[in-house]
């Protein structure tokens, strides 16, 4: 018995595991821990400033971390993750972009404890609800689950194992989940939004999960490069292949809200606490497509043929229902919402160039407009009524005359998002539609500048609302933001303009990397 143990034990070796690429990852999910730890140990006013600063910390070291191993190619633990070119680029993205977003969390000066509620538990309406909307307290558990799900995106971008992904889909998207639920006011539509994303989540997961096992059957392995093998010279049945395949896309599709997988977006991002949503637009959205691409340019793309034509027609449909149905909002969050529908069949137009322009251009892209969409969200949390922020689009009426600095701000936000030249949305569109071009899918370049032309509509609207419109004597007020908010506005804003009058820099440093390790 002792014999055949030890045998067994000889055939089994623990993967070798290269602690220095895996340290952007390894250190989140240490800051994740010890926040943990935090709200066991320290005082409860005390836990905020210490979640903060370990939260802001833990990313910096995360992202000097990624600059370290940034000329390294390594495929690690067990050849389960890979850290090449995109992944790093994503992975960097995804660190600068949550950073901005802890900020946008750690704001306390617009609400008395922040954005999220101090206590779970409350049924919306009811007197504790109004009474716990004014007390200086708030979760901060909301920091480590921002680590956990950033590292759960930093994993899903450097999967090379489907398996891998599976798992780090998971731990990005069981934090949101709870998040979600958190903000302090409108305490019902909050916990009604993460319901929402939790259902339709799990049924996302479940279909990405099972087009995994399907083509575990049809190849005989989960690691991308096997699979890559598998397609080019498997005996087995292609239905296996396509119908996996076809799940498999659900799932990554679901978490880049495309169209036809996006009717969660507009009811969670209303819903959650705007920080939140903020997380969730440029952080979740860099991650789902990071993962898009490694999918189907390293595994996948000897049949290309097959699928190539399918996400055309899904980019299509997304960036024609995204821009039309923005048009009609009146709700300045669903009106993003849509406009981020829009902007993922934009991205998608990259995607499916499949050529290295495309991956560089849809690695700018992706960074280009999380920073422009957190400083879109840093706006709304400003502006406020006395039952917090005034979403409403009639709201708006006259914001340009009772803070003229933040309606320019929002402003310029919202031509970048329209694609005018001087801001990073021109450079962005124009570098997917090149790409598309390059790779003869001139149709889809087509629809996207006609979709542009519609999106244009509901930003400029919003504009003349602001400018043109005279504000009502019991319109909202534009609070003061505090240094968080501040800060990350000014970023933004520096970032919209730095890549549209000079971008080269960061569309060289997605050029080159844009090249997958299989």
């Amino acid at each position: 018995m002792s014999t055949a143990v030890d045998v067994l034990a000889a055939d089994i070796q623990a993967p070798k595991l290269d602690y220095a690429a895996l340290s952007p990852i390894l250190i989140l999910l240490g800051a994740a821990c010890v926040g943990i730890l935090i709200e066991a140990f320290v005082p409860r006013r005390a836990r905020h400033f210490v979640q903060v600063v370990l939260s802001l910390v833990g990313l910096a070291a995360a992202f000097v971390a990624v600059v370290l191993v940034a000329q390294r190619e390594v495929i690690t633990a067990g050849g389960a993750i890979v850290i090449d070119g995109p992944a790093l680029f994503l992975s960097g993205s995804i660190i600068v972009l949550g950073a901005i977003s802890v900020l946008l969390m750690a704001e306390r000066s617009l609400d008395a404890g922040g954005s999220f509620v101090a206590q779970a538990a409350v049924v919306a309406g009811s007197p504790p609800d109004r009474r716990l909307a004014s007390e200086p307290t708030s979760h901060t558990e909301a920091f480590p689950l921002a680590m956990f799900a950033l590292a759960g995106m930093l994993v899903f971008v450097s999967s090379n194992d489907l398996l891998i992904m599976f798992i780090g889909l998971e731990v990005l998207s069981l934090p949101l989940y709870l998040l979600c639920a958190l903000a302090r006011r409108r305490r019902l539509l909050s916990q009604e939004a993460a319901v929402k994303y939790f259902l339709l989540g799990a049924f996302a997961s479940a279909f990405f999960l099972y087009g995994v096992a399907l083509i575990y059957g049809y190849a005989g392995a989960v690691d991308l490069a096997a699979i890559h093998d598998a397609v080019n010279g498997s005996a087995a049945n292609d239905a296996l292949l396509f119908i996996g395949l076809a799940m498999l896309l659900i799932g990554l599709l679901f978490k880049a809200g495309v169209v036809p997988f996006h009717s969660w977006t507009p009811d969670v991002y209303q819903g959650a606490p705007t920080p939140v949503t903020a997380l969730m637009a440029a952080c979740t959205k860099v991650a789902a497509f990071g993962a898009i691409l490694r999918v189907f340019y390293v595994a996948f793309q000897s049949t290309k043929w097959d699928w190539r034509p399918v996400l055309i027609g899904i980019a299509m449909l997304t960036m024609v229902v995204g821009a039309v149905l923005a048009v009609t909002q009146t709700d300045i969050k669903r009106l993003l919402a849509y406009s981020s529908i829009a902007n993922a069949g934009f991205i998608l137009t990259g995607v499916v160039a499949l050529n290295d322009r495309g991956v560089s251009s849809t690695l700018f892209y992706l960074a280009a407009y999380g920073f422009t969409t957190i400083g879109a969200f840093a706006v709304v949390m400003l502006v406020r009524d006395a039952d917090g922020e005034a979403t409403h689009l009639s709201r708006w009426a006259g914001l340009g005359r009772r803070s003229p600095l933040y309606a320019g701000v929002m402003t310029l936000f919202l031509l970048a998002f329209a694609g005018l030249p001087l801001t990073s949305g021109f450079i962005s569109k124009f570098a997917v539609f090149a790409a598309a071009i390059d790779g003869d899918a001139v149709s889809l370049v087509i629809v996207g500048v006609i979709a542009s032309m519609v999106l244009a509509f509901p930003y400029l609207r919003v504009i003349v609302l602001m400018y043109l419109s005279d504000p009502a004597e019991d319109g909202p007020t534009v609070s003061v933001p505090g240094g968080f908010t501040a800060a990350a506005l000014t970023i933004g804003v520096l970032a919209t303009l730095a890549l549209g009058v000079v971008p080269t820099q960061l569309l060289d440093l997605a050029g080159q990397a844009a090249q997958f390790v299989r």
